[in-house]
């Protein structure tokens, strides 16, 4: 099974669009090509012609293919180093502010946002803080919402809450069952769990805070500039952008909207 052409993914953003306003148009081409064979070979269909009007038919295959296009990779402080950047050098500037609004844009199924809480309820935040946790894809949003992880990988969490600076005992905050570790349900207290597509969705409210980590790499770069445009209208005075460690500004024109304050960390604010 060959994975599709330029040509044929172009058709297929380009129907999905149409009928279901969902928009992957700019969406890197390797990246999408290979979700679509993912979903082919999961399907047990082997020609793309046969591929594309199932998908314009048949809800359930369009659903399939949208949970391969998510960007499902996620765990909870995840690249620990940074979350200590934030715990050191960004929380003390968050304190001064009456009200802290934080967006997690692309959160996937919410390690991250649960994460924030956390770090925020350490810093004696968590009162005076909205985490708008956000992602296209409602079926994300919903496991976002239940704050349950696999019981396997809560070792890893355990790491990486320790490495991040964490202050006290990571298994205080989750209950474990047979397969899944449940987190504490009063860290969602302050989590805003929402549908939203960085694509054609506009500025909704003015954050001091942006995480949307691991997402611009699946973009092409017109649809980054858009999105990085959006990030800098939707950030207050001297607001914070945090990016995923492989994502850059140096080649955008919507850099120029922020500086850089940590390079190997991806962390940036608005100027």
């Amino acid at each position: 099974m060959a994975i599709p052409t330029l040509e044929q993914l172009e058709i297929l953003a380009e129907q999905i669009y149409e009928l279901y306003g969902q928009d992957f148009r700019n969406y890197n081409r390797s990246s999408m090509g290979r979700r679509v064979d993912v979903t082919m070979t999961q399907l047990r269909i082997d020609r793309f012609e046969q591929f594309l009007p199932r998908v314009m038919e048949d809800l359930e295959v369009f659903q399939a293919l949208m949970r391969n296009l998510s960007i499902n990779v996620t765990s909870m402080f995840r690249d620990p180093y940074v979350f200590r950047y934030l715990r050191e050098k960004v929380v003390p500037v968050l304190e001064t502010y009456p009200h802290i609004r934080i967006w997690s844009a692309g959160m996937s199924t919410g390690a991250e946002p649960w994460s924030l809480s956390i770090l925020l309820r350490e810093a004696g935040l968590q009162q005076r803080s909205l985490i708008y946790a956000t992602d296209f894809n409602p079926v994300a949003v919903r496991q976002a919402q239940q704050g349950s992880f696999p019981l396997e990988n809560m070792a890893e969490y355990t790491r990486n809450y320790i490495r991040s600076g964490g202050t006290t005992a990571f298994s205080r905050y989750y209950t474990a069952t047979t397969h899944l570790g449940h987190l504490d349900p009063t860290l969602k207290e302050n989590i805003v769990f929402s549908s939203h597509n960085l694509v054609t969705d506009s500025v909704f409210n003015e954050f001091h805070l942006i995480l949307c980590r691991n997402v611009l790499i699946y973009f092409d770069d017109h649809l980054t500039n858009q999105v990085l445009q959006l990030f800098s209208e939707s950030l207050a005075e001297r607001g914070y952008l945090v990016l995923g460690t492989k994502e850059n500004l140096r080649f955008h024109n919507a850099g120029r909207y922020f500086e850089t304050l940590h390079d190997k960390y991806k962390l940036f604010r608005k100027l």
